[in-house]
């Protein structure tokens, strides 16, 4: 289980202004950050809000108009790889995440361009009691342990959930005690007995760099966490543009690239063997 809310993209203004710097085309930017009828442009122009933007827009409050010139200069250097598509560390998104630990020990592998905050378990383990809803076990249940059914005739069944209801039972008993005590002891119980299914949650900065690397290491993963989080990337601001299609083609190309090289390897294979052939007559296994 994984539940990603308060989702907040920024940065996109400065994004843009540096995405531009390398060939002093600022005067060539049309995107706009508007509010209260008023917009401005990263060259500091100002003025009322143009007819395109509507008015249930500005009511909602700031907001801002990727325009045309920007997202097509953004989706060329995307497709260009991480070394040109720089603009991207600076679009920030944060947001909280809730997962459980077994998933919290994979994200931790993205250090560079992330920052988290938790809740703590070190503090707060005991701070309520412990329930099923605490943890990700939607995969565990009864099932038949004798699945090929080849030494009975009936299929076995065993409860695989009680493992868990039992060491929370656990959890609770030793929370219980420190409470009541305040002895380190019991409250050791808590901390090394706690499963890698326990939910947490984070709150997270990231950048659309990262989350690049993140969708396209992860959105086959056998987690089901890590196809929820890549479906949430999809729905980010220009995704599409500027992440997915930029690195998809990046992909192709690395894939391309490879096909090409087995195919030269190939022809150097058959050349060798035909060349052995010509040499060594009578020769077999080639």
């Amino acid at each position: 289980m994984l539940k990603v809310e308060n989702i907040e993209v920024t940065g996109w203004e400065a994004a843009i202004r540096g995405m531009r710097n390398p060939m002093n085309s600022w005067e060539k930017s049309d995107s706009i950050w508007f509010d209260d009828w008023e917009y401005h442009d990263i060259c500091g122009n100002a003025g009322p809000v143009p007819d395109k933007i509507a008015e249930s827009d500005i009511e909602d409050g700031p907001g801002w108009e990727l325009g045309p010139n920007d997202l097509d200069l953004m989706k060329r250097l995307a497709k260009g790889g991480a070394t040109h598509a720089k603009f991207r560390r600076m679009i920030n998104v944060t947001m909280d995440i809730t997962a459980p630990l077994y998933w919290w020990k994979e994200f931790d592998t993205y250090k560079v361009g992330t920052v988290c905050n938790s809740c703590s378990t070190m503090h707060k383990i005991q701070a309520k009691e412990f329930t099923l809803d605490d943890f990700s076990c939607e995969h565990v249940g009864t099932l038949d342990i004798n699945p090929l059914k080849e030494t009975q005739k009936e299929p076995c069944k065993h409860d695989f959930g009680e493992a868990l209801r039992w060491t929370i039972h656990e959890l609770n008993l030793a929370r219980k005690l420190y409470l009541q005590t305040n002895d380190k002891k019991y409250w050791w119980q808590m901390i090394q007995l706690l499963p890698s299914s326990y939910n947490q949650r984070r709150t997270v900065q990231l950048n659309y760099e990262v989350l690049s690397h993140i969708y396209f290491d992860r959105r086959n993963h056998k987690l089901d966490c890590w196809h929820t989080f890549c479906e949430m990337i999809e729905q980010l601001p220009y995704v599409e543009d500027i992440i997915i299609i930029g690195s998809k083609d990046a992909e192709s190309n690395s894939e391309d690239a490879l096909k090409k090289e087995n195919e030269e390897l190939k022809k150097k294979i058959e050349f060798l063997e035909g060349f052995i052939h010509s040499y060594t007559p009578g020769l077999n296994g080639f």
